[in-house]
């Protein structure tokens, strides 16, 4: 399999700060999930057609190391990686920097293939898995 990765730019809102003037540290959450969602898109895979056929992908695990503070109007870059093979989970792992190429902070996410009918785990879905192999 051939690693995937993917960055997306973004410019930090007024609202994503806190008091201190620097992103609140749950925001990053969602910075993460755009990283993941346009990882996605950009392989032809998206979150809605998942859901029509059935499949949910909630985040079961969510760990950010904070390094650097980013601040309101910074534009920092957010690489997404795919660390392995999807099985039942799917795993990605994150960079976040600045404009300057300082590293900010790192993540990494577990997400799980669920069945909407059964809301049990399933098998990562046989298209997604070949177009990674591809």
């Amino acid at each position: 399999m051939v690693v995937k990765s993917d960055e997306i730019q973004i410019r930090v809102r007024y609202g994503e700060t806190d008091q201190m003037g620097v992103v609140y540290h749950g925001n990053y959450a969602l910075y993460l999930e755009m990283g993941r969602i346009e990882w996605l898109r950009k392989l032809g895979i998206s979150y809605k057609t998942m859901e029509e056929n059935g499949i949910m992908l909630p985040v079961v695990s969510l760990n950010v190391n904070y390094k650097k503070p980013a601040g309101y109007d910074d534009l920092i870059n957010v690489k997404t990686q795919l660390k392995k093979r999807p099985t039942a989970k799917i795993e990605f792992e994150y960079e976040i920097t600045n404009e300057q190429g300082e590293l900010l902070s790192t993540a990494s996410t577990i997400l799980v293939f669920v069945d909407m009918k059964t809301k049990r785990p399933t098998k990562a879905p046989q298209y997604i898995l070949d177009i990674l192999e591809g």
